[in-house]
């Protein structure tokens, strides 16, 4: 599982304006209050500012040494940062002004540009220090934002107020909300004064940096920070349309998911977010309140991404690439249960949620989602919690106890729970399909079977580095793969390969990973700037020959189990909702058809998600999670990127208008109309835009 939300923690955060010799100290918790990390920033007499930040969850995480120097405006004058990134690839990032000409380099690649004026610099890999550079340069520049290089603004609004105590030492200390700087919000909590500094950053269900000693105030500041983020979320959940009454989408061809074939033209009729017909266009002509004209679009049932980590942010992201439903594989299970609630409550905008109960051993390495165990009486009160909120599937992960596995297996069975995961260390896959394993996530997992002996600890970048080694020796044609992929198919397992995210095994500085390629140049400029980074440690071009083999025969394995009969699931875990997309195309390019690769994003979704009856297909009866796609994406799959209505939970929604609000260029300008036809006289018409209010 690769934690995407360790990039909240580069947004924590430390000080820095005095200039006196000073020591500020912080912590980092993970959500069980164990340390996981620190940062520790010296700042000189003469201004200069050192930074030691290190931060350790799952195995692995950024290690980072960082000089720095201000200007009056509380701008980056100079910086330099050195260190390793979460996977381990090298950070060697600089930034220097002189008068109106700045230069940076993330790596061998130097930039520079022309500037007037207070401009601020945020490193792509840097500490937490750089969330109090921010705090303190828009103190210095009127309170509200600052402009960003090489483009943009990042705005800042206070929120609210809470003060803390320390054995008697109080202080008041701001929760400010950030925007400007990645996709989503930014909450931080920051000091008062003339000289304001991050005081503490929270990302609920995961971790805390809180500065030395002040720890004990970290649950009421997530209390008031979950409720400002709620409040937010609301107004964002209001946005869509609400098809109350009955609605037709005319006009468009249906794509079956079980015979992969296109309609005629025909209209779906919809009623309380469920098919209530599909006819011949124009045979049927019942009053409706709500009248859609798809112009000959395809629609295609909602998609489901079948490995996400969500957060409450990443909504609208999923639903604007058309992920109407999403399996997550492991979360804080008490914010995961808040997700649920919000969401039918409709204060959240979220795909529909499934979740996968998280289990894990005790160890160093462990992950903190879900339930950490020691022995199979705890892995039974797990299972039985999970079965109790109505959770369908286990994961199991690295640190889990091999010695009771088979009867942890067994007993989620008899509650009626499939059971899927990675390897526990020390094991091969082919003994998770002995134990009973329902389901095998991540490629790397799947291939390390060939690889590991049993002093291997896969809880380390091992897992991933080993397969970047070695599999572009492996014969997929030899025996013991082909022994492999027969009793994968005689024990029914299907597979979960994620062969996007893998894509950062074989991707080099200065290079975007290939299932992002056609998205990037619409995202921010930050993003942007974070998308060209190495993260595995890639040293010369030889290195990078050998990862790229790998990464190409992983691809060519799943086509062959696919082939095989072997069922395959579209699942992510990494960015929200472009990532699918390009994990449709990875398909396409390991063999499959691309009305196939769609079959597997919509029916074999629903399927192994326990919602066969309801979603995946576009048939009387089922959930009207209805996608209108310009192009023909059982043709090309790229048009899936092409999607210019999202019809959900009885919602209608435009990508391109969600699109806007995040700062992302659309990739689709002509909306579909929605008229309403029971409107009262002079508000019968008008495009979906109507109405519509920005994010932030």
């Amino acid at each position: 599982m690769r934690l995407s939300r360790l990039a909240l923690c580069a947004m924590l955060a430390s000080s820095l304006s005095a200039h006196a010799a000073e020591q500020i100290k912080y912590n980092i918790f993970v959500d069980n209050g164990v340390k996981a990390g620190e940062q520790v920033v010296d700042i000189a007499d003469n201004g200069e500012i050192k930074v030691r930040y290190i931060f350790k969850d799952n195995g692995r995480g950024p290690e980072l040494n960082e000089t720095l120097k201000l200007n009056a405006d509380g701008t980056l004058a100079t910086y330099e940062g050195k260190g390793s990134t979460t996977f381990g690839s090298a950070i060697n990032e600089t930034f220097s002004r002189q008068g109106d000409t700045v230069q940076w380099s993330t790596g061998s690649k130097i930039e520079s540009a022309k500037v007037q004026g207070p401009a601020l610099y945020m490193p792509v890999d840097g500490s937490p220090e750089l969330s109090s550079v921010a705090i303190g340069a828009i103190a210095k520049n009127g309170g509200t934002s600052i402009p960003l290089l090489p483009s943009g603004t990042l705005t800042q609004q206070e929120v609210t107020t809470l003060l803390v105590d320390k054995d008697g030492e109080k202080q008041q200390v701001r929760l400010l909300v950030q925007t400007g700087i990645g996709l989503e919000p930014s909450f931080v909590w920051a000091t008062q004064g003339k000289n304001p500094r991050l005081f503490a950053a929270i990302a609920p269900g995961y971790a805390t940096l809180i500065e030395d000693g002040w720890q004990k105030n970290a649950q009421a500041m997530q209390a008031l920070q979950q409720k400002a983020e709620t409040d937010l979320l609301a107004k964002l959940a209001a946005q869509p349309k609400q098809l109350k009454g009955l609605t037709v989408v005319r006009n468009t061809r249906v794509f079956d998911s079980v015979t992969l074939k296109l309609s005629a033209p025909s209209d779906i009729y919809l009623l309380r977010g469920k098919i209530t017909a599909i006819v011949p266009t124009g045979s049927l002509n019942a009053p409706v309140e709500h009248d859609i004209d798809a112009a000959g679009r395809i629609a295609l049932p909602g998609l489901f991404d079948m490995h996400g980590h969500i957060g409450r942010w990443e909504g609208p992201l999923h639903l604007a690439a058309g992920v109407t439903s999403l399996r997550d594989m492991g979360n804080d299970n008490a914010t995961m249960q808040q997700m649920i609630d919000e969401s039918a409550a409709n204060q959240l905008l979220i795909p529909t949620v499934f979740p996968t109960g998280f289990l894990e051993g005790e160890s160093a390495y462990s992950a903190r989602n879900g339930f950490v165990v020691k022995d199979l009486k705890g892995a039974k009160q797990a299972i039985d919690w999970y079965a109790a909120h109505g959770y369908h599937q286990l994961k199991i992960y690295n640190s889990f106890p091999k010695e009771v596995l088979k009867d942890t297996v067994a007993y989620a069975h008899s509650r009626g729970m499939r059971v899927s995961g990675h390897v526990p260390a020390f094991l091969k896959a082919d003994d998770v399909i002995a134990a009973g394993f329902d389901e095998i996530q991540h490629i790397n997992q799947m291939l390390l079977n060939f690889l590991v002996t049993p002093e291997t600890d896969t809880r380390t970048l091992e897992r991933f580095y080993l397969p970047a080694k070695k599999v572009a020796e492996l014969d997929l044609q030899s025996k013991p793969v082909q022994d492999y992929i027969k009793s994968l198919k005689k024990h029914g397992l299907s597979v979960d390969p994620t062969l996007a995210t893998f894509d950062f095994l074989k991707k080099v500085d200065g290079t975007v990973g290939d299932p992002w390629t056609a998205i990037v140049s619409h995202l921010p400029p930050d993003i942007q700037r974070g998308m060209a980074r190495a993260e595995l440690d890639i040293p010369d071009a030889q290195t990078a020959a050998v990862y790229k083999k790998s990464y190409e025969k992983m691809v060519q394995f799943v086509g062959m189990m696919y082939k095989a009969g072997i069922p395959v699931v579209a699942g992510t875990d990494e960015l929200a909702g472009f990532t699918l997309q390009g994990e449709l195309e990875l398909l396409v390019k390991a063999g499959l058809t691309p009305a196939q690769a769609l079959q597997v994003a919509t029916l074999n979704g629903a399927k192994y998600s326990n919602a066969a009856q309801t979603k995946g297909q576009l048939t009387v009866g089922r959930d009207a999670d209805i996608l209108l796609v310009d192009g023909d994406p059982t043709k090309n799959i790229a048009d899936i990127r092409n999607l210019a209505l999202v019809i959900t939970q009885n919602k209608a929604i435009v990508p391109a208008e969600l699109y806007k609000a995040m700062g992302i260029q659309p990739f689709v300008t002509q909306v579909p109309v929605i008229r309403d036809v029971a409107a009262p006289a002079g508000q019968a018409g008008g495009s979906i835009k109507h109405g519509h209010r920005h994010l932030h």
